[in-house]
């Protein structure tokens, strides 16, 4: 670069190119290709330029036009997203105005800057790297060398899932207080897909129904209300994480379930405990002010317990547990967009969690041993005390927990103060295990039957077969989750046999065909086929 060139400093505008007028200088001064140098002066300023369609030669092919569409929206590019920097990640909101490159780049003043800055500040100058002068012309003559134009990243633009959504400036109020349910509607509606459990549904339907009530009114009342944040003890298999879905289906509110086990404490291998928050804003559509209001539940949390006796640094115990302190209260946080880690190179958020209701699940295994031996340090010497073994046989003993029993199996006093509402789970008995087979609306047995209705088949079990299904799943100890076994287990041979036979109409699961002593019972469908039809309608309604 000469000693007459200028450094180039200002804003930056858009200049469209119009085919029929003369654009030749700025072409020129574009690519460096000016005859001049003295035409660029410290009054120029950058120039972005952008054309509207190709050009074509006296034979008529069509010519791409060098330049470019700079500034041509993309076809995957919705508008209501934010444009993300493509170097420092920012978004729109924080980056301020974006200037648009091609391949659905956008890179924002600041960065752009900076890349003039560093280009003045460079000893090649704006003029550009000359490798003939520096003994390098045959440099590029090398098979793994080459120039990086533009061209190269016109695939590499920043993913949807890394993009977030404008905030509406007249965006109505997030929730609308009459479109609450009242908790004995919440209550009747997760009846119609959870079995038993009354306790724990009545708690979560009120403590839901008063915390979206806070949230509507938040801004309206002089008294501050503190989040109805849950602890939620019970059994693996009992319905934990079901209820959760549930509940959060019939409210329409954004979901996310995080898993505690794979938390560490900051700079460790694993997801950051802001990365809870993350998936909420995913499971939102990356929508911020959507994701204020949305629910978590992280599950395992008992997996969170400090280790007893522990010589080392507890990565993922004691300190995450401090670290979801601020998160559990509410607190503004930095989140990442569409990852795990605030290392990876994706865009930052803010978001508020005062308004997240947090809900926190685990199995808690070996607390049964803790509140045994609390209950059993009552027992004394006379004839009015209790017998050591008087708890022995007590299958739902986790509901007499008290907060100083999940002190002693590891949770730290600041983190069960931020979760006020603690509740249990029922261990789910023979006839709960029956119920849950037949009742709910999607229960297993009505998905089976679901599925052979496609072939024109009838499905039925009778009362000796449900009564061995639940009592092959009590020998498992998993709760709900071993019907789907067992039933996939014997549905195995018949889900393969019967599309084989046209004739079959109707199969009965009996319980020796379960117990593995005998078969089920198949009937051949009528002659006539309309009568079938009739029989099947009838028996669905």
């Amino acid at each position: 670069m000469k000693d007459n060139d200028k450094n180039i400093t200002g804003d930056f505008r858009e200049v469209e190119v119009n085919h029929d007028s003369d654009n030749t200088d700025a072409k020129n001064r574009m690519v460096g290709n000016s005859e001049n140098e003295n035409d660029i002066s410290s009054e120029d300023k950058p120039v972005v330029m952008h054309n509207t369609d190709n050009t074509n030669n006296e034979d008529g092919d069509v010519i791409s036009n060098p330049f470019g569409k700079l500034f041509e929206k993309n076809e995957d590019e919705d508008d209501n997203y934010e444009k993300i920097c493509y170097v420092c990640r920012r978004p729109e909101s924080k980056a301020g105005k974006m200037i648009s490159m091609p391949g659905g780049m956008n890179v924002c003043h600041d960065c752009m800057q900076k890349s003039f800055d560093s280009m003045n500040s460079s000893p090649f100058g704006m003029g550009g790297l000359d490798l003939d002068s520096l003994g390098l012309g045959d440099l590029l003559k090398s098979p793994n060398v080459r120039i990086i134009t533009n061209g190269n990243f016109q695939n590499d633009a920043i993913p949807k899932s890394q993009k977030l959504k404008k905030k509406k400036e007249d965006s109505k109020p997030a929730i609308d207080i009459d479109k609450i349910p009242a908790p004995h509607i919440i209550k009747g509606k997760l009846d119609e897909y959870v079995i038993g459990q009354d306790y724990a549904k009545k708690v979560m339907a009120v403590a839901v129904y008063n915390h979206y009530k806070r949230v509507a009114n938040s801004e309206k009342e002089d008294v501050v209300i503190e989040k109805s944040n849950m602890l939620m003890i019970g059994p693996t298999g009992s319905g934990k994480t079901y209820l959760v879905k549930t509940l959060a289906e019939l409210l329409d509110v954004p979901l996310a379930i995080a898993d505690a086990t794979s938390l560490t404490e900051a700079g460790y291998i694993g997801d950051d405990i802001e990365s809870v928050v993350s998936k909420l804003l995913a499971a939102a559509d990356n929508d911020v002010e959507k994701a204020e209001t949305g629910i978590i539940f992280i599950d395992e949390i008992d997996k969170l317990a400090k280790k007893q006796n522990a010589h080392s640094r507890d990565v993922s115990g004691e300190s995450v547990q401090q670290g979801l302190l601020k998160l559990l209260e509410g607190s503004k946080v930095e989140v990442p967009v569409g990852a795990n880690s605030k290392n990876a190179m994706v865009p930052l958020t803010t978001i508020d969690t005062k308004n997240i209701l947090f809900i926190c699940g685990g199995a808690f295994p070996g607390l049964d041993d803790v509140i045994k031996e609390r209950l059993n340090k009552e027992a004394s010497i006379g004839f009015k005390a209790d017998l050591k073994d008087k708890y022995d046989d007590e299958e739902n003993i986790a509901k007499y927990v008290i907060l100083e029993d999940l002190r002693k199996f590891g949770m730290i006093p600041e983190f069960l103060g931020r979760l006020p509402i603690v509740f249990t789970l029922d261990a789910l008995s023979k006839e709960m295990l029956m119920e849950i087979l037949n009742e709910p609306k999607n229960a297993i047995i009505k998905q089976y039957q679901k599925l052979l209705e496609y072939d024109e088949v009838q499905l039925e079990f009778d009362q000796g077969a449900l009564e061995a299904i639940a009592e092959k799943a009590l020998e498992k100890k998993t709760g709900a989750r071993a019907l789907r076994s067992i039933i996939e287990e014997f549905m195995l041979d018949i889900m393969y046999e019967i599309p084989k036979d046209d004739n079959i109409g109707r199969v009965t699961i009996t319980r020796d065909y379960i117990e593995k002593t005998g078969g089920p019972v198949i009937e051949m469908r009528s002659e006539t086929p309309h009568d079938y039809h009739l029989q099947m309608n009838a028996t669905n309604s």
